[in-house]
């Protein structure tokens, strides 16, 4: 039988030890571009690892298909060269599953599940499971490492955790 992992609400002190929650929550910060625009700033903890491989930050759009819940987690990965943060190009939904690490493999696993509108940005060496809109397929913009070395490590669960709301 299967471990079951529930959703938890995604707010920024819940998300706090593995990122960021990317949302706009009040009046801008700052208004630019001569009074007609308003700039939220500084939202996210970037985080690129210096001299290795010559990694620079880069913007890529991802298209991932539909999921649904419940939700069988098979996967979990980390990057330990880079931040990563999801940007939603429309309303869809994304599960985020996150776990700290415990001596080189992930510790117990945590569930979120944004509110249309809301992105996330990953803290490097993370451990995390992978793009999961829910319900409809989603398009998002991805600021993270480009550049050489091993930026990616992988963990199979032997017996993998079933995500529920």
């Amino acid at each position: 039988m299967s471990r079951i992992i529930r959703i938890e609400p995604l707010t920024a002190e819940a998300f706090a030890p593995f990122g960021d929650l990317i949302e706009v929550t009040g009046p801008p910060d700052r208004i630019i571009n001569q009074g007609m625009c308003g700039r939220h700033h500084d939202l996210a903890r970037l985080d690129f690892a210096p001299g290795i491989g010559e990694g620079r930050a880069g913007i890529s759009l991802f298209d991932a298909q539909a999921r649904v819940l419940p939700y069988r987690l098979d996967l979990v990965e980390r990057h330990p060269l880079g931040s990563q943060a999801f940007l939603p190009l429309d309303q869809v939904p994304f599960l985020v599953t996150v776990a700290e690490d415990e001596g080189g493999a992930p510790g117990p696993v945590r569930a979120f599940l944004t509110r249309p509108g809301q992105g996330i940005n990953l803290l490097r060496n993370t451990w995390h499971g992978v793009l999961a809109p829910i319900g409809a397929p989603g398009r998002y913009a991805v600021v993270d490492r480009i550049g050489g070395g091993t930026n990616l490590e992988e963990h199979w669960f032997e017996a993998p955790p079933e995500i529920r709301a």
